[in-house]
């Protein structure tokens, strides 16, 4: 028997932890040689810290500013306007064109990246409509978040979903029809808002092949890939399974299960043969955005720290790489499987309250079937 606070505290520990992985992530977002992380960081990273000003590894400037992609790719038109500056990230356009410059630029410790930004979006959109989901409603706000002058938000840079979408959009297509694909376009990225969707239709008593279409149906609207579709599918149903397993249950259990079936792996097999976890992301996988290597690590990391978020956090941060994004879902996995977050961390967030009241408003069992 299941008892009813268990999936709301579960859900709790899950979104807030969404919410740390991402900002302990974000000094060292991309730094791709560990050792960069190291000269930044001698100790490894160990608590919140602002962005340095310096980026090792940084290739802003070769990211297009007026769609998706790299700035060199052939659907480039030089009569595209300027997407960065003039439409989104209003005030930020120069310095995507300086070498080494951080993308998360002047955000100080505490502050979450735009993708989670994009999360909290989606969550307030949801507690709007009492827990509905509306894909025009979230795509209205959206739209308004991302075009506000001045910004609502601090962040430098801008995926290249949210830049191929206000491309599109600039064109004059209609707003569901903007999701952009890029060489990008199945990445980790797209899974950081799926957690609060997955985890209030999960609540609200939606389970099942309802949950995974909705799911996707959001996923769909900013990354139209099969192969990710599939994969978000995996994480929504495992998002649902850890939030109502029994108290006794072994969380462990789930993840492997679903290692096994969206990515054919052992990951028990793989934990008891790596020496470190560099061996496993670095070295079997890329730590970098694409889901194909992204998705088996964050199943590594979430069955070997599965009962400590402060390690989990702590070891998917110090890989470096797309480490926020990584983060995010990782904190959504290892917070419903141990119950907690690092409330430290999370009362440290810049926007904390702000966060607060908007997980308390969507975990509101006013709004569900589950506390019914």
């Amino acid at each position: 028997m299941l008892c009813p606070e268990l999936p709301y505290s579960r859900a709790r520990a899950a979104l807030a932890s969404l919410f740390v992985g991402d900002a302990l992530a974000m000094p060292v977002h991309w730094f791709y040689n560990p050792h960069d992380i190291q000269r930044a960081f001698p100790e490894g990273l160990r608590k919140l810290e602002a962005a340095p000003e310096f980026h090792p590894g940084s290739i802003m400037s070769l990211h297009s500013t007026r769609r998706g992609g790299r700035s060199g790719c052939p659907q480039t038109s030089p009569e595209a306007p300027e997407i960065v500056g003039e439409v989104i990230l209003k005030g930020r356009r120069h310095l995507w064109d300086r070498p080494n410059v951080h993308y998360h630029h002047g955000m100080k410790a505490g502050d979450n990246t735009l993708n989670a930004h994009y999360a909290r979006i989606l969550m307030r959109s949801l507690n709007k409509a009492k827990g509905d989901y509306d894909p025009d409603a979230f795509l209205e706000d959206y739209i308004a978040f991302m075009e506000a002058d001045p910004p609502l938000h601090n962040d430098t840079y801008a995926e290249s979903f949210h830049r191929g979408f206000f491309a599109n959009l600039t064109a004059g297509k209609p707003p569901r029809l903007c999701a952009a694909v890029t060489h990008d376009t199945p990445s980790i990225g797209g899974l950081v808002a799926i957690g609060p969707l997955a985890l209030k239709q999960s609540l609200s008593g939606r389970r099942g092949s309802e949950l995974v279409a909705t799911c996707q149906t959001h996923l769909w609207l900013t990354h139209p890939d099969q192969h990710l579709a599939r994969i978000a599918a995996s994480y929504a149903v495992l998002i649902d399974d850890l939030l109502h397993l029994p108290k006794q249950g072994n969380p462990q259990q789930l993840l492997a299960a679903t290692a096994r079936e969206s990515f054919d792996l052992d990951l028990e097999a793989l934990v008891l043969r790596s020496r470190c976890d560099t061996d496993v992301l670095g070295g079997r996988y890329s730590t970098a955005c694409y889901i194909t290597d992204s998705w088996p690590g964050v199943l590594y990391l979430a069955y070997k720290y599965c009962q400590d978020i402060k390690a989990a956090l702590l070891a998917n941060a110090n890989l470096g790489g797309d480490s926020c994004h990584r983060g995010a879902v990782l904190g959504v996995l290892v917070g419903l499987a141990c119950g907690h977050t690092v409330e430290d961390w999370f009362t440290q967030l810049t926007d904390s309250q702000g966060i607060s009241a908007e997980i308390d408003a969507l975990l509101n069992p006013a709004d569900d079937h589950f506390a019914k």
